[in-house]
């Protein structure tokens, strides 16, 4: 049974962040990747390649994890869904990967063969994860309980490369 959803996910989902996406290689070891995602009606979406290991690695176990955060200091926040998986292909992997796409590049950048047209072509399926726990942090609560504040202080915390 799928755990509630964390207050503010919803709000963090919609923000266009990249996603760290782990899924479990023949070995055991978790493999990790950097990925675009789109969440709608309860689904975490994430196009790719039938070519990569994230997806051979689905194919295989059906579960990953994806972890998104606003990677903002001080201001910090994000959430992990640990979800089942599964493989979509064909129309319905074409049109997801389209709304994917669309969150993360231009028009203009679509438009361009060399851009939206490779990207279109290498996307060729699309992972569909199924959130069944969630978890969830935000460092601006967590600096007043336990830092007292400190962390908003200009110049504590040094800005990310």
């Amino acid at each position: 049974m799928p755990s509630t959803m964390p207050s503010g996910a919803e709000e963090l989902l919609a923000g266009r962040f990249i996603a760290s996406l782990g899924t479990q290689s023949e070995d055991g070891s978790v493999h990790l990747t950097a990925v675009w995602y789109l969440f709608e009606h309860g689904h975490l979406y994430v196009a790719t390649s039938s070519r990569s290991r994230k997806a051979r690695n689905v194919a295989a176990r059906h579960k990953a994890t994806l972890m998104v955060d606003s990677r903002k200091p001080a201001a910090e926040r994000g959430l992990v869904a640990i979800c089942t998986a599964e493989i979509v292909e064909g129309a319905s992997s074409r049109e997801i990967n389209a709304r994917i796409h669309g969150r993360y590049m231009s028009a203009a950048a679509l438009a361009d063969p060399r851009a939206g047209g490779t990207m279109a072509a290498m996307d060729d399926i699309t992972l569909r994860l199924t959130p069944t726990n969630w978890y969830a942090w935000d460092m601006r609560e967590l600096d007043v309980a336990v830092f007292g504040g400190a962390m908003k202080t200009p110049g504590y915390l040094l800005p990310l490369d």
